[in-house]
C-alpha cells in the first residue's frame, strides 16, 4: 500500500478500471477496489485480484443460466437448478437452496453436493439459527464470503475508531457464535447469497466448504445478479401457482354458481349445493348451521363439536375465517383435529345466524430436523451464549396441523360471501315482487268491484232522479195553483240539471280529478239539447283548460247550470238570446263568467236558487257577483282550484238551503 502514499485515494479509485486497482509502476499487484460511505468517512476496501475474467465469458455464462431457470417447470426444479448453477459458480462442495418459512424457521429444498459430503436436502433449522438482527443484514448485504473460518481478526487502527460501522464493508469479521457455528458442522469456508424478493427476504443460497476458499470480486457481483435473476424467477413460478390455484377455484365457482339458482330458501339451496361448495375449496368436508339447523357431509366431526366450532367461529366476525392448525387456535375442539385440523369459515349476516365451514382432515408430517430444534441448552450464570453443536437429522411428527388454505381459497370465500348475499337479496326481490303482483292484481280485482258497483249505483241514481222528474212532471200537470206549478216546474227543471250533471261527471272513468273546461263542453252540449234548437247557436263558450277535483266540478256544474237557467228564464223573457260562458285561470283560481245582453239585473232575487247558488259558491270557498254587461247582465263566479285549508262548507251546514233536515 506504500505506493498509494502520497496519492488523492479517491482520484486513484476513479481511475480504477472495472474497480480493477493496478498497484507498483509494474503492476506487481492488482486489486479489486470497493469504496462505501460511512458517516464522514470513505471505507475502501482492497482485496487481491485474481485476474480479468473476460467479460463476454461471463455475460454469456449468466444468459445460459437464465435461460435454465426460466425453463424450470416449477418451483423445485428451479430452486435445483439453481443449486447446480451456484455451485459450478463457487466450486464450493456443498450449496443449498434455503428457504424460509411463515414461523422464521428454514427448510433446505434444493441441495448440490459434491465429493459425496453430508447432504441437508430438506432438513429444517430452527428460527434461532438465524437471528432477526441476522435476517435484516442479509437484506443490506447480499452476498457474504468467510473465505477461512480459521481466519484471526485484525483490530480497526486507530483504536478511535473502532465504532464505526462496517455493515457494508464484505470483509469485515463476523460474529465468533456463527464462525463456531460453521466448526461445528464441519464447515471450512462459507459463502451466502440473499435472495430478495419485493424487498424481503425469500431465502439465501447456503454455500460450504470442507477447506478454505475465496470468493473474488468477479465471482460475488455474479453470484449478486444470478440471485437477483433466481428471485425474479421465484416471483414469477409462484405467481404462476397461485394463478393455477386462482384458476381451479374460479372454475369450481362457475359450477356452484350455476346450482345456486332457484326458489329454494338460503339453507336448503346451501344443502343440495354442498358437494359443490366442498370441492371448491379442496375441503374434506363442509358443513352449513342456519339458526338450529344443521347439515353435514361425510368426515365432519360429530354435531356437537360442529356446532361448538360454528359459535366459536361466529364471534371471529363477518370476514372469512382461516387456520390450518384448529386445535392450536381453539384448543376445546383439539378432540377432533383428525377430522378436523384445518378451518374455512364464513358467517352470513342474516337475521338467523347462518355459518358456513369447511374442513381438512389432519396430515400427519414427518419433519427432519438438523439436531434437536427443542433441546434445551442450559447456561450457568455468567456462561457465555454458544451455538449448538449438533447437527444429526433428528425426526418429529407434528399432529393438529392441516394443508394450509391457499390465497385464492380465502378470496374465493370473500366473493362467496359477496355472491350468497346476491342471491339472498334477488330472491327477496322476486319475492317482494311476486307479493306486489299479487296486490296488484287483488287491487284490480277490488277496482273492477269498485267501477261496478259505481256504475250500478250511478245508474240507481239517474234511475232515481228520472223517477223524481217524472213525479213533479205529474204533480205540476195537474196542480190548480199557478204558484205550486211555476215552483213544482223549477225543482223540475234545477232536478233535470242535476241529473244533467252527473251523467256527464260519471261518464269518465277518472273520478278524481277532470278536466274542468272539457266536463263544461259536454254539459253545455247538454244544455242546449234541453234548451230547445232555438238556442243551439246562442249558447256559446271560451273555456281555457282547468284541472279541478271531480267533487268541485259538480258544484260547479251545477253553478253553471243555474246561471244559464236564470239568463234564459230573464234575460230575454223566455225568448232566445245570446249567452257567452268563459272559464279563465288567473294563477292558482279560476273564474267563470255568463253573460247575456239581454235586459239586465231586474230586482234582488231572494228565491231558492239564488240561496242554493250562494250556498254552492260557499262549498267552494269562491265569490260571485254581477255587473252591468252594458245590455245585459254579467256574473263573475271566481274560486280557487284547490280547496283551500279549512275546506269547502260540508253539505247540510250553515247557509246550506238543504238544511232543513231533507236529504
Amino acid at each position: 500500500m506504500g505506493d498509494l502514499a502520497g496519492q488523492d485515494v479517491a482520484d486513484a479509485i476513479a481511475g480504477a478500471s472495472g474497480g480493477r486497482l493496478q498497484i507498483g509502476h509494474e503492476a506487481q499487484l492488482a486489486c479489486d477496489v470497493m469504496a462505501v460511505r460511512a458517516g464522514d468517512y470513505w471505507l475502501v476496501q482492497f482485496e487481491r485480484s485474481d485476474g480479468p475474467q473476460p467479460a463476454l465469458d461471463v455475460l454469456g455464462w449468466m444468459d445460459e443460466v437464465g435461460t435454465q431457470f426460466e425453463k424450470a417447470g416449477g418451483l423445485a426444479e428451479l430452486c435445483q437448478r439453481a443449486a447446480d448453477a451456484f455451485s459450478a459458480l463457487t466450486g464450493y462442495d456443498r450449496v443449498m437452496i434455503y428457504r424460509f418459512l411463515d414461523d422464521d424457521s428454514g427448510v433446505v429444498v434444493a441441495e448440490t453436493v459434491r465429493g459425496g459430503g453430508e447432504g441437508f436436502r430438506n432438513h429444517h433449522f430452527p428460527a434461532s439459527d438465524i437471528p432477526q438482527q441476522a435476517r435484516a443484514l442479509y437484506v443490506r448485504n447480499r452476498v457474504r464470503v468467510i473465505a477461512d473460518v480459521h481466519y484471526e481478526p485484525q483490530p480497526i487502527q486507530p483504536a478511535a475508531l473502532r465504532g464505526i460501522d462496517l455493515s457494508d464493508v464484505e470483509l469485515r469479521s463476523v460474529s465468533p457464535i456463527h464462525i463456531q457455528y460453521l466448526k461445528n458442522m464441519g464447515v471450512g469456508a462459507s459463502a451466502s447469497v440473499s435472495i430478495v424478493r419485493d424487498g424481503l427476504l425469500w431465502g439465501l443460497v447456503a454455500c460450504h466448504n470442507r477447506t478454505p476458499r475465496a470468493l473474488g470480486m468477479t465471482q460475488r457481483r455474479s453470484a449478486q445478479l444470478l440471485a437477483g435473476g433466481l428471485a425474479r424467477q421465484v416471483a414469477a413460478k409462484e405467481e404462476a401457482e397461485r394463478y393455477r390455484d386462482r384458476i381451479r377455484v374460479h372454475a369450481e365457482e362457475d359450477t356452484l354458481y350455476s346450482r345456486l339458482t332457484g326458489d329454494k330458501a338460503l339453507f336448503p339451496l346451501l344443502v343440495a349445493s354442498s358437494d359443490s361448495l366442498r370441492r371448491m375449496f379442496d375441503a374434506d368436508s363442509f358443513a352449513v348451521i342456519h339458526g338450529s339447523q344443521l347439515f353435514c357431509t361425510d368426515l365432519c366431526p360429530e354435531e356437537a363439536i360442529v356446532r361448538e366450532i360454528a359459535d366459536w367461529a361466529r364471534m371471529r366476525g363477518p370476514a372469512p375465517y382461516q387456520t390450518h392448525e384448529l386445535p392450536k387456535a381453539f384448543p376445546a375442539v383439539a378432540a377432533a383435529a383428525e377430522r378436523a385440523s384445518g378451518l374455512l369459515s364464513i358467517t352470513l349476516s342474516t337475521r338467523i345466524p347462518t355459518v358456513l365451514l369447511w374442513f381438512r382432515a389432519e396430515e400427519q408430517q414427518i419433519v427432519e430436523w438438523a439436531g434437536n430444534p427443542h433441546k434445551a441448552e442450559g447456561l450457568a450464570p455468567g456462561e457465555a451464549l454458544t451455538p449448538r453443536a449438533s447437527f444429526v437429522a433428528w425426526r418429529e411428527i407434528l399432529r393438529g396441523k392441516a394443508r394450509p388454505w391457499s390465497a385464492a381459497e380465502v378470496e374465493g370465500a370473500h366473493r362467496l360471501i359477496a355472491k350468497l348475499y346476491d342471491i339472498r337479496q334477488n330472491r327477496r326481490i322476486r319475492d317482494l315482487a311476486e307479493s306486489l303482483t299479487v296486490a296488484a292484481a287483488d287491487k284490480d280485482r277490488l277496482l273492477e268491484q269498485k267501477d261496478t258497483l259505481i256504475k250500478e249505483v250511478n245508474h240507481r241514481v239517474q234511475n232515481s232522479i228520472q223517477l223524481v222528474i217524472a213525479f213533479l212532471a205529474l204533480q205540476a200537470r195537474d196542480a190548480s195553483d199557478a204558484t205550486v206549478k211555476t215552483s213544482l216546474e223549477e225543482a223540475q227543471r234545477r232536478l233535470s240539471a242535476v241529473a244533467l250533471v252527473h251523467r256527464r261527471l260519471y261518464a269518465d272513468d277518472n273520478v278524481e280529478s277532470i278536466n274542468l273546461s272539457r266536463y263544461l263542453y259536454e254539459l253545455l252540449d247538454d244544455l242546449r239539447l234541453s234548451m230547445g234548437p232555438e238556442w243551439s247557436d246562442l249558447l256559446t263558450a271560451d273555456l281555457a283548460p282547468v284541472m279541478i277535483a271531480a267533487d268541485n266540478a259538480v258544484n260547479v256544474g251545477l253553478i253553471l247550470v243555474e246561471l244559464v237557467i236564470n239568463a234564459q228564464k230573464y234575460a230575454y223573457a223566455g225568448a232566445p238570446g245570446p249567452v257567452s260562458v268563459v272559464l279563465e285561470q288567473h294563477r292558482a283560481r279560476f273564474r267563470l263568467i255568463v253573460a247575456d245582453r239581454g235586459k239586465g239585473r231586474n230586482g234582488n232575487r231572494q228565491g231558492f236558487g239564488s240561496r242554493m247558488l250562494n250556498a254552492m259558491v260557499k262549498r267552494l270557498s269562491g265569490t260571485i257577483e254581477d255587473d252591468d254587461n252594458q245590455p245585459g247582465l254579467r256574473v263573475i263566479f271566481s274560486a280557487p282550484i284547490a280547496p283551500l285549508s279549512e275546506g269547502p262548507v260540508p253539505a247540510n251546514g250553515p247557509g246550506d238551503p238543504m238544511a232543513d233536515g231533507t236529504d
